[in-house]
Formats: C-alpha cells, sequence, structure tokens
C-alpha cells in the first residue's frame, strides 16, 4: 500500500504580504510555514501507512522555497520526499500543476491512494486536486471528514465527507484522490530524531523531462497582482442604553444608505 500527499510551503499567516514596485508579491522577513490544510492530509497519510503497513511518499511541486515544506513533512515521519521543479512550471496555472502532479504519481507507479489538503492558502483555490484527479482517470472525493474503512485486497474505501446538508457515507474503489478536512485527525508534531532525520535527508529533484511531460497551453493567466487600496476607517462609540444604541445605529445605517 503506498499513499502519496502533495505538499507547499506557505506565508505565514501572521505575515504581511505586500506587492513591491517591482510587482512582485513579498511577505518580508516572516517565516514560511507548510499549508496549513497539508498537515491534516500529511497526518492521515501517516495514520493510514501505520495501519496498513504501507509505504508514504510526499511530493512539492515549485522552486526551492517549498524544500522547507517537505523537510517539516520527513521529520513528522513521511519515509520519502521528491520535489518538482522546472522553469516552464513558474507562474504555471493549476492546469499545468495537476498534470505535472498525475505525471510525478504515473513516475511511483504503485500509488493507491493520494490525499490533498482542502486547498493551498496562498492562491486560495482547491481546483488542482479535481484537476489531478480527472488526469488520472482515478475517483475524486472531497471534503472527507472521516476514512471509515480501507480494504487493500478488495481494492475499495468508505469515507464520511462533510457537506453543508450534512454528512454523506460513499464507498469508491482505488485507487482513489482524496481531499481532507480539519478536524479528520490532530497533526503531530514533528520529533527530535525525525528533525535530525530530515536535516540529513537528500531530496531528488525531478524535471518535467524525468515525468516526460509538456505543459498543455495555459487557460489562465495573471496580469497583475496590486496592493488592495488604503481603506480610511473611523470608529464612533455610541452611547445609552442597549436600546438607545440599536436605534442609533439603525439610524446611521439609514443615513448611509446600508438598510
Amino acid at each position: 500500500m503506498h499513499v502519496v500527499t502533495f505538499t507547499r510551503s506557505t506565508p505565514d499567516t501572521a505575515a504581511k504580504v505586500e506587492v513591491g514596485a517591482d510587482g512582485a508579491v513579498s511577505w518580508g522577513n516572516a517565516a514560511t510555514v507548510v499549508n496549513p490544510w497539508d498537515e491534516y492530509a500529511l497526518e492521515e497519510a501517516l495514520l493510514q501507512a501505520e495501519q496498513h503497513s504501507g509505504q508514504t511518499t510526499v511530493i512539492a511541486i515549485g522552486p526551492d522555497m517549498h524544500q522547507e515544506a517537505l523537510k517539516h513533512s520527513l521529520a513528522m515521519g513521511m519515509q520519502q520526499a521528491i520535489r518538482i521543479w522546472d522553469d516552464t512550471l513558474a507562474n504555471a496555472d493549476s492546469l499545468a500543476y495537476a498534470v505535472t502532479a498525475a505525471a510525478a504519481v504515473q513516475r511511483l507507479g504503485d500509488v493507491d491512494l493520494i490525499i490533498f489538503g482542502k486547498e493551498s492558502i496562498d492562491v486560495g483555490t482547491d481546483q488542482h486536486n479535481y484537476q489531478t484527479a480527472r488526469k488520472l482517470g482515478w475517483p475524486m472525493l472531497s471534503s472527507v471528514s472521516r476514512i471509515l474503512a480501507v480494504d487493500y485486497e478488495a481494492r475499495t474505501i468508505q469515507v464520511e465527507r462533510l457537506l453543508e446538508q450534512g454528512k454523506q457515507i460513499v464507498t469508491s474503489r482505488l485507487p482513489v484522490v482524496l481531499s481532507v478536512m480539519k478536524g479528520i485527525n490532530e497533526p503531530r508534531y514533528p520529533s527530535f530524531i525525525g528533525i535530525r532525520r530530515a536535516s540529513k535527508a537528500a531530496i531528488p529533484l525531478w524535471s518535467l523531462a524525468d515525468l516526460g511531460v509538456t505543459l498543455p497551453e495555459a487557460r489562465t493567466r495573471v496580469d497583475a497582482f496590486r496592493n488592495p487600496p488604503a481603506q480610511q476607517t473611523q470608529v464612533e462609540m455610541l452611547q445609552g442604553t442597549p436600546e438607545e444604541q440599536a436605534a442609533q445605529l439603525v439610524d446611521r445605517l439609514l443615513e448611509a444608505k446600508v438598510l
């Protein structure tokens, strides 16, 4: 049994992200962290491998900055880490990411389960999860809140999905692609031994040529990044009893034509 997950380094949520005069996005000296949603995918991959005596691989698609996410993943206990990068992937859209991810999984060859985090917070999207499943021709189960059962001999998996309308129990064949929700588990902290092992690990770098991939024509394009306009705000504390404050608030909202 082989479980693969994908990760990336993202700016710390407390970082001040700005667009410089040259149009490049930066976050100063703030550290990068593992994409928060990926921590749940990493933990679930480890749990599945531990329960079924399986193998784990974590993959990052991107430049050197994503090396730290891979080191963190190894420190958590992932057995193998791979980074994929090629200059033609710079500013690639989600379709190019999915084509690359699918090719990497196919090169590994024996993958039963791919686990993604719900989304990537830096780009605010999850469409690459679905596109990867589509490129592989595998079923896609999103919003997974629990993995209920996996039978690797029968090649089936049963999961619980968390939807707006409630919970849904779904059974699928393997191999399959999942995206998992916060709360599916409690991500472990890297151990001291794990951190030492990760610091010494040599992480292989695969190129698109190694994968035999030619990227498709981009379907989307980023023209520019801009800082949001500065906003002037004013705070006024309403006086009086709660009823009087509510009446004043309604009057102000009517004046502002909000109501």
